[in-house]
C-alpha cells in the first residue's frame, strides 16, 4: 500500500502500540509519522492502581486532562490544525510536567526501575516521542482504540466466515465487510454507497480515489449535472 501511495501526498500517521514489529521495513523513499497509542501507555498504570495507589493516580489524572482535552475539540468540532492549537496550548503543559515527574522517579530513585510502576514509567519515558506526536503534528490521534474496536468486526467477520462456501466467496465477504464498516465510520449510507459504485462502474475505475465512502457524494455532486442546468 505505501509503494502504491501518491508520492505527493503528506507522509501517512501510523498509529500502533509500541511493539517493534508493528512498524514496517519501508521501501526507498517512503516515510511514515510514527504515533504509539497512549491508551496502551495508560493501561500500564492502571493495572498496577491497586499496587501505586498515589503514583498512579497522578499519572491517571494528567492524562485524563488530555483525554479531556481531546474531548473538548470533537464537541467544539475543531480542525484539525485548531485541535493541535489547542493540545499545545493546554496539554502541552500538562505532558511537560507529567514527564518531568516521571523522570524524577527514576533518577531521584523514588521508585525502583524494576518494579511494576518503574517499568511502567520506563515505558512511556522510552516511546514519549510517538506517545506525543499529537502535539506535533495536525491530525495524529491519542491512541489507536478505534483501530481495536474495528478489530472486532472482523472477529465477528470470522465466524460469518465458517458459512462461505468457496474461497472466493469469503474474499468477497471480505471486502463487503471493510466497505460497509468504513462507510458505517464515515456516517454514509453503505447501501447507497455500494449502488453508486455499480452506476458509476468507468468513472470508478478511472479514478478509484475520488470514489472513497467518504468523498463520493462530492464526486456525484460533480459528476451528475444539475436539472437547471439543461436550460442554460
Amino acid at each position: 500500500m505505501l509503494k502504491k501511495r501518491s508520492a505527493e501526498l503528506p507522509s501517512p500517521i501510523q498509529m500502533c502500540d509500541a511493539l517493534s514489529r508493528n512498524v514496517p521495513k519501508l521501501p526507498s523513499g517512503v516515510k511514515i509519522l510514527l504515533a504509539n497509542c497512549l491508551a496502551h501507555g495508560r493501561r500500564q498504570f492502571v493495572d498496577i492502581a491497586d499496587n501505586f495507589p498515589s503514583e498512579c493516580r497522578y499519572v491517571l489524572e494528567m492524562l485524563g486532562q488530555v483525554y479531556g482535552h481531546d474531548a473538548e475539540a470533537r464537541e467544539l468540532g475543531l480542525t484539525e490544525d485548531a485541535r493541535l492549537r489547542l493540545h499545545q496550548e493546554r496539554s502541552q503543559p500538562v505532558m511537560d510536567m507529567l514527564h518531568a515527574w516521571l523522570e524524577a522517579q527514576l533518577n531521584e530513585r523514588k521508585t525502583e526501575p524494576n518494579s511494576g510502576l518503574g517499568q511502567a514509567i520506563r515505558y512511556l519515558l522510552r516511546h514519549w516521542q510517538p506517545l506525543t506526536l499529537f502535539l506535533r503534528k495536525a491530525g495524529a490521534p491519542l491512541d489507536g482504540n478505534i483501530v481495536e474496536r474495528s478489530l472486532k468486526r472482523a472477529i465477528l467477520h470470522r465466524k460469518n466466515a465458517l458459512f462461505y462456501r468457496t474461497l472466493h466467496g469469503a474474499q468477497v465477504g471480505d471486502l463487503f465487510m471493510s466497505l460497509i464498516h468504513t462507510c458505517q465510520l464515515c456516517g454514509a449510507n453503505s447501501f447507497d454507497y455500494l449502488v453508486e459504485l455499480q452506476r458509476h462502474a468507468q468513472e470508478l475505475a478511472a479514478c478509484p480515489t475520488e470514489w472513497m465512502p467518504w468523498n463520493y457524494r462530492k464526486t456525484l455532486a460533480r459528476t451528475i449535472p444539475h436539472p437547471d442546468s439543461a436550460e442554460l
